[in-house]
C-alpha cells in the first residue's frame, strides 16, 4: 500500500518549472540614446588609510595623470553625503554607530558660518547653480566654508585646492578652526582627498560627489549584535582564495613608489580581482552554513549597499547627460559598481586597465 501510494504521488507530482528569467533587459536597449551617451570608469582603489603613515602622496602622481588625461566631469567618491549622515544622526538608534564611524561632525563649521547641514545644503546648491567661471578667491573661501557646514568635506577640499597658496587663509566664513581642518585634509591618507578631491581640482571642477550609502546597514543589524554573526563570517573569509588574495596584495604593497602605486592599481583593477572579491568575500558567505543563515544576511546587505550607490552615481550622471564620470570606489565594489551600472540605458562603461596603460 505504501508503495503504492509512492507511485500514485510521483504521478501525480508537478514537475519543477523551469528558472524564469526576464525577457526586458536593459543593458541591451542602449541604442536609442540622443547625442553622446554618459561614459562610467569605474576605478576601485584600495583603503589609503591602510597604506603606511610613511607614504608619499607624491607616489600618486603617474596615476593621477593617466586619469586626468581621461579627463572625467564628474568625479564620485566614496564617502557619506551631508544629508546622509543627518539621517544617520537622526535615526541612530536603527544605525548604532554608523554616523560615528563615517561621518565628520560639522558643528565646527555651523558655528563658524551659521548654517546647519539641510541650510548648507541648499545654500552650496543655490551658489553653485549661479556659480561664476572666474569666481574671486573670496567666493571659493565662502564656497568652502559652506560645503563644510553641509558635511561635503571633500567638495570644500576641491575648493581650497583651487586657491592659489598666499589665498588659502582664514576668511569669509572660514575660520581658524577650519582652515586647519582643510589644511589636515590636503595630507590626509584617504583617496576620497588625495585622489578624488586632487584630481577634481587639477582638472577645474568645482565639487565631488559623495555617492556611498550606509542606510543598507539596517539590514543587518538585528543579527550583527550577534556573536555567532561575526563568527559565521570569519569562518566563511577563512578560505584558500581569501589567502591567495592577501598574498597578492602584500605582494603588491611591497613597493608603494610611482611606478608600484600604477601597478596596484591595474592589478586592483583586473577582471581577475573582481571575481576574487567574490569567491573570497561575498560567494563564500553564501554558502555559509549557519542555520541563521548569517551569510546571506551579510550579502544581502552588500548588494542592498551597492545598488543604493549605485543609484546615487546615476543621479549625478542624470544632471549631466553625455558627461564622463570616474566613479572612485573600495575594490571590492567595483565589479558590483560595473553589472549594476552596465544594466543602464545611458551610460557607457570605460576599461580602466585601459586608461591605467
Amino acid at each position: 500500500m505504501f508503495a503504492l501510494a509512492a507511485l500514485m504521488l510521483a504521478a501525480t507530482a508537478v514537475p519543477a518549472a523551469p528558472a524564469y528569467e526576464p525577457s526586458f533587459d536593459p543593458s541591451r536597449l542602449k541604442q536609442t540614446v540622443a547625442g553622446e551617451p554618459g561614459q562610467a570608469l569605474v576605478l576601485g582603489s584600495p583603503h589609503l588609510s591602510g597604506f603606511p603613515k610613511d607614504f608619499d602622496a607624491k607616489a600618486l602622481d603617474a596615476l593621477l595623470t593617466r586619469l586626468a588625461a581621461w579627463q572625467p566631469q564628474i568625479v564620485t567618491i566614496e564617502g557619506l553625503s551631508g544629508p546622509d549622515c543627518e539621517m544617520l544622526l537622526r535615526y541612530k538608534p536603527i544605525y548604532p554607530g554608523v554616523y560615528d564611524d563615517y561621518c565628520w561632525n560639522p558643528e565646527p563649521a555651523r558655528a563658524a558660518t551659521g548654517l546647519d547641514v539641510p541650510a548648507a545644503t541648499v545654500e552650496a546648491e543655490r551658489l553653485l547653480a549661479d556659480w561664476p567661471a572666474e569666481p574671486t578667491a573670496a567666493q571659493r573661501r565662502h564656497l568652502a566654508a559652506v560645503f563644510l557646514a553641509g558635511g561635503e568635506q571633500a567638495s570644500a577640499l576641491v575648493q581650497w585646492l583651487r586657491l592659489p597658496a598666499t589665498e588659502r587663509r582664514a576668511g569669509d566664513g572660514l575660520d581658524a578652526v577650519l582652515v586647519e581642518r582643510l589644511t589636515m585634509l590636503t595630507t590626509r591618507r584617504n583617496e576620497n582627498f588625495l585622489i578624488g578631491a586632487a584630481l577634481a581640482a587639477r582638472l577645474g571642477l568645482d565639487r565631488v560627489y559623495s555617492v556611498d550609502d550606509h542606510s543598507a546597514d539596517a539590514t543587518t543589524n538585528r543579527v550583527s549584535g550577534e556573536a555567532g554573526y561575526g563568527e559565521a563570517i570569519q569562518r566563511a573569509w577563512d578560505n584558500p582564495v581569501t589567502a591567495k588574495r592577501s598574498a597578492i596584495d602584500a605582494d603588491l604593497r611591497k613597493r608603494l613608489d610611482g611606478d608600484g602605486v600604477l601597478a596596484l592599481y591595474r592589478a586592483y583593477n583586473s577582471p581577475e580581482a573582481m571575481r576574487m572579491a567574490f569567491d573570497s568575500d561575498f560567494g563564500a558567505a553564501l554558502a555559509e552554513l549557519s542555520p541563521q543563515h548569517y551569510g546571506r544576511y551579510y550579502t544581502g546587505w552588500w548588494e542592498t549597499r551597492n545598488l543604493r550607490m549605485v543609484a546615487n552615481i546615476r543621479a549625478a550622471m542624470a544632471a549631466q547627460p553625455g558627461a564622463r564620470a570616474l566613479v572612485i570606489v573600495g575594490a571590492s565594489h567595483k565589479g558590483y559598481f560595473e553589472a549594476y551600472l552596465n544594466m543602464m540605458h545611458d551610460i557607457r562603461l570605460v576599461d580602466a586597465e585601459a586608461v591605467l596603460r
